[in-house]
């Protein structure tokens, strides 16, 4: 058996940006054939639909619910749901795995980190950072950066720019590009749709195994257990 992971979902609920809400893109996904998903809303200062005024504490619960709700309705449909989030800085932005709520409410001074202390915050709490879509070009994105130093990975194949049912950044080159970067540096990839609305999927990353956890798929990245990486171009063969 084969296992498709989606990667970079937002909603929202916690996305300015999204169309769908986190109980709609369950059940679109699982509709699709995902085993689970993990749910990267964007961050404080990426293009949040929460209230940035909010003192830390309510704005964490706040940014989460979705999370809960989706992972809720996850569990009742059988269904996998992970927490992770991008953070944004004036549009460089890097997909977070492996920390939660609690530690949020710990580490208030994520909220105002550089892009270095981040990379420190988050390997010191044991969660790992992807750099998706590196070389998108787009109006919100005022030049392209990179730091290799302070990452752990690169998104390699992002739905969005592939998939004839996107109508948002699409050039295949982008991933061509960020491919390329990773190959430099030797950096293992991630896949995902970049979901905003229920009606574009198809991009992920497939495992010969089931995950245990968002700590599992930290492991599995990191070890390149990846068999297949989907960028929405080709329906998903559960069984190959």
């Amino acid at each position: 058996m084969r296992y498709l992971y989606e990667t970079h979902t937002h909603t929202k609920e916690a996305s300015a940006c999204a169309k769908c809400s986190a109980r709609e893109s369950v059940h679109a996904h699982k509709d699709y054939g995902y085993t689970g998903m993990i749910l990267t809303n964007h961050f404080v200062y990426g293009n949040t639909s929460v209230d940035r005024n909010l003192p830390w504490t309510e704005w964490v619960h706040a940014y989460c619910a979705p999370y809960y709700a989706a992972k809720e309705e996850g569990d009742r449909i059988g269904f996998q749901v992970f927490f992770g989030w991008e953070s944004g800085y004036n549009g460089t932005e890097f997909l977070i795995y492996g920390l939660d709520e609690a530690w949020l409410l710990s580490h208030p001074e994520i909220r105002d980190c550089t892009i270095e202390e981040q990379y420190t915050l988050v390997h010191e709490g044991g969660g790992i950072v992807i750099h998706p879509h590196p070389f998108r070009e787009e109006y919100y994105i005022p030049e392209i950066r990179l730091f290799p130093e302070w990452v752990d990975g690169v998104e390699g194949y992002n739905a969005t720019h592939c998939s004839p049912k996107s109508f948002a950044h699409v050039n295949p080159e982008f991933d061509v590009r960020a491919r390329a970067y990773a190959s430099k540096y030797e950096f293992p990839m991630t896949a995902g749709s970049d979901t905003h609305r229920t009606d574009l999927l198809g991009g992920g990353m497939v495992f010969e195994r089931k995950l245990l956890d968002i700590h599992d798929f930290c492991k599995a990245v990191m070890k390149r257990e990846c068999v297949e990486f989907l960028d929405g171009t080709k329906a998903f063969l559960r069984k190959k």
